[in-house]
Order: C-alpha cells, then structure tokens, then sequence
C-alpha cells in the first residue's frame, strides 16, 4: 500500500495537462485545453482539461475525473498502478507497505488538524465584528484600504490580546489540547496553554484545494522586541517551502492570463487583488523553493517577479531567478520605483496602470541582471568579468538549448564578448555540474550497496 504522504505528494506534483498530452493532442481553449476524445471517434473536439481545477470531462463520452482517474481510464490501471505511472513520471520514490497503526493515527491526526484550522479560521474572522477586533484590527485593515469583500475573500481575522481567548473557546467547542499545539495555534508551557497570535491581525494559508493549513500574524504594536510577523510553525499539514499564498485564489486567474506574478508579502497579494490584478502570489518572506516554482508551472509557464526597488528586493530577485529558469519557465522582473512596494503601489494605481507599468518596465533576466551587476562594476575589469561569469552560470542552468543559445547571443551584444567564449563557458559549467550530479549518485548507490553491520 503507498503510503497517504507520497499520494499527497503525488497529487501535488502532477500536471493534468501534461499527463493527458502524452496521450491526447491539446489545444489552448480559453483558460483551458481541448481535443478530441481519447474514448470515441469524435470529430469535432469536445474533450476538455482544465488545469485550474485539476480535471478533465470528455463531453463525448460523459467520462470525467482527475488525473489519476484519466490513466485508469485511458490505461486500464487500479488506483495504485496508476500512483506508481505518475510516481515514476515525476520521479516520486514510492515505499509501498501496509498502513502501520501509527499511520492510521497520522492520517485521524491530519484530519483532526484540519478541523482545527478551520474552526480557527472561521473564530479570527468572527473576532473582526467584537468591539476590541473593530478597534484594533479592522481599523488596521481599513486603514490599508482593504474592502469588506477583499477581507472576506482572503478571509481576514484577529486573535484577541487576551493570552487564552482562542484556546479557551476552542477547548469549550470540543477541540484537544494535542491539536491546538500540533498546528501550532497554542503554545503549551509546563500545563498552560497560550495562543500564539494573540493580538495579532490573522492572514489564514490556504491549500490549493482552498483548506486552511496554516496562518500568518501581524502584531499592530510598534515595539521593536516582538516578532512583526509570526507564522505557523512546520506541521503535518503546513510545510511553508510547498505553499504559496493567495494561490488558492489566484490558480484560475493565472491560467486564464497565462503568467504569475510573484510577490513577498500577504498585503502585497491582497492589495493588487483589490486593484484587479488577481494572477499573483506570495513567497510570504520565505526565499523562493523548488516546490514553490513547480506549484506556479502547474498553471503557467510565464513568471513575473515584482520585488521593491530596494537592495534586498534586488537580491531575493536574484536568488529566484536562476531556480525557476532550472525549471524550464521563462522569467521576467520589475522593480517598483525607491520607496515603494506592491502594496503601496496597488493602492494609488489602478490595474491598467499598474499593468501598464509592468508592461513599460518588465526586463528578462539578462537585461536585468546586466543593468544592475554592471551598475556595480562600473569600469573596473574584474567586476565586470565577474560579472559576465556571473550570467554565464545563470544561462547555464537553461535546459532548453535552444533558449540558452538565444540568450547567450543577447549577452554577447550587451556585453561585447565573443559568443563562442560564451559557449565555452557555459559548456564548462554544464559538464561540471553533471559530474558532480554524477559523483552524487554514486555516492548514494554505494551507501545503498553497503552491508548492515548493525
């Protein structure tokens, strides 16, 4: 039996569309793909996939499902077979074994945690109409511009001041102290429990499947020793490296418009939704994953990065770059003017101008990084070769040849080096990383060959 966390895994990773273009020619319809049924002998295309919602429906047939359904289906495979297609397909290793009574118990824990979140959810929201939540916490959001509509979209909240409001009314509705901790909604200190949020302005995560996982705080106080933000720690449900806000909200709207536009923080996502620009996410002030990117490549293929003008913004730019062209997608920047961020600038532009703005300004990502690196190394030689090994190593992460020769030729003329040098060194860079993938995989089959000595 394969294991409840590899099928999530499994879930999570596959591609509708990808999977069903090995078998079926799609064509973009709209914010979905259409073809000709892989189950009748249509003519005319009546076979859709949208990968918003992760389904297909074949109109011919009456067949429909997910993408598990699809292989079982089209293939003829059980319901674990077709796991192992898709575990294969993406490289997933799959340890199958019968469910351990301790998994048993961590598949009722994660649904007990489930039901805790939520029922969070639905208190921090609640707490908003209380006397101390419309003072504190909806004169913040007011404040920020932030529409009735625009709070119960994202489903907005507050944790009152008291230490243990949320945990006293969560054990009175039947809830356990194990699963108030286990979310990390409470704290338990020697045979107390506390709340985490308390005070804080409450910005529940969402899974793509819209369930709450997880939540964000934001202390209104101005005393330097308390945390800004506060965070729900790692969990069965919440692994912060695999989620990304506000995508729950945005995956149909990013599929429609064909691009993402990548974001930092909570308010930013919020505040260019409330401005009309609803395909954008959030990294949520952790530095861009793997997960992260595979998630948006789910929906798209076109990522804009939108980070402030400033030096921190220009670096987490940076760091995001190179991960999501190592995963074939095409990657474009624009910094806001000194001062501002996507939230500020959301609120004083509406979403044609703030489009319009990202349409005059957005640069791919050798124009950036040229602009910004040769800024640096002004006229002094070493920076300047520095910087060319610098953009060397990024178009080397390229998996497409015929991409990286594109921007290898852009380089050349930007930077007045030899394209065959160019070539060379990227050539160089690639070998070398294949060595070591090589060196790494032999390494884990030798430890894998080992004998057990114990």
């Amino acid at each position: 039996m394969i294991d409840q966390q590899t099928i999530r895994q499994i879930f999570e990773t596959a591609d509708i569309v990808e999977v069903i273009s090995d078998f079926v020619t799609l064509k973009k319809s709209g914010a979905n793909y259409k073809g000709l049924s892989p189950f009748t002998n249509e003519k005319t295309p009546s076979f859709m996939v949208s990968p918003s919602k992760g389904i297909f429906k074949d109109f011919s047939s009456g067949k429909g499902g997910n993408v598990v359904g699809f292989l079982m289906e089209h293939e003829k495979l059980s319901y674990p077979e077709a796991l192992r297609y898709l575990a294969r397909k993406y490289n997933i290793p799959v340890e199958e074994k019968e469910p351990t009574a301790e998994e048993i118990q961590q598949k009722n824990e994660r649904e007990s945690m489930m039901a805790v979140t939520s029922f969070a959810q639905g208190y921090f929201s609640g707490q908003l109409n209380t006397s101390e939540g419309k003072a504190i916490a909806l004169s913040y959001l007011r404040k920020r511009g932030f529409r009735d509509d625009t709070i119960q979209k994202f489903q907005l909240g507050y944790s009152p001041e008291e230490r243990t409001a949320f945990s006293r009314e969560a054990r009175k509705n039947g809830y356990r102290d194990v699963f108030l901790v286990k979310t990390g909604l409470c704290v338990q200190r020697d045979d107390h429990l506390f709340d985490r949020f308390a005070g804080r302005v409450m910005f529940p995560i969402h899974s793509l499947s819209g369930n709450v996982i997880g939540f964000g705080g934001r202390t209104l106080k101005s005393d330097k020793q308390i945390a800004k933000y506060v965070n729900s720690p790692e969990s069965e449900i919440y692994h912060k490296s695999r989620v990304l806000y506000g995508l729950f909200q945005a995956r149909k709207s990013i599929v429609s418009e064909d691009r993402c536009f990548l974001v930092e923080g909570y308010t930013d996502v919020i505040a260019m939704h409330q401005a009309g620009i609803t395909n954008v996410v959030a990294s949520s002030g952790t530095a861009l994953t793997k997960d992260q990117i595979r998630l948006i490549k789910r929906f798209s293929n076109q990522i804009t990065i939108i980070y402030d003008g400033d030096e921190a913004g220009i670096q987490a730019s940076f760091r995001g770059i190179d991960l999501i062209l190592e995963e074939g997608m095409n990657v474009k920047v624009v910094m806001l003017p000194a001062g501002e961020d996507p939230d500020s600038f959301a609120q004083q532009h509406n979403s044609s101008r703030f489009l319009e703005f990202i349409r005059s300004n957005e640069k791919d990502f050798i124009s950036f990084k040229t602009e910004v690196l040769l800024s640096e190394a002004k006229n002094d030689p070493i920076r300047r070769a520095q910087l060319i090994n610098e953009i060397v190593r990024t178009v080397a992460v390229i998996p497409d040849g015929i991409m990286r020769s594109v921007f290898l030729k852009d380089t050349s003329l930007q930077l007045g080096v030899e394209e065959q040098v160019l070539y060379s060194e990227v050539n160089r860079v690639r070998r070398r990383k294949l060595e070591e993938k090589w060196k790494q995989e032999q390494r884990k089959e030798q430890v894998q060959l080992e004998p057990d000595r114990s």
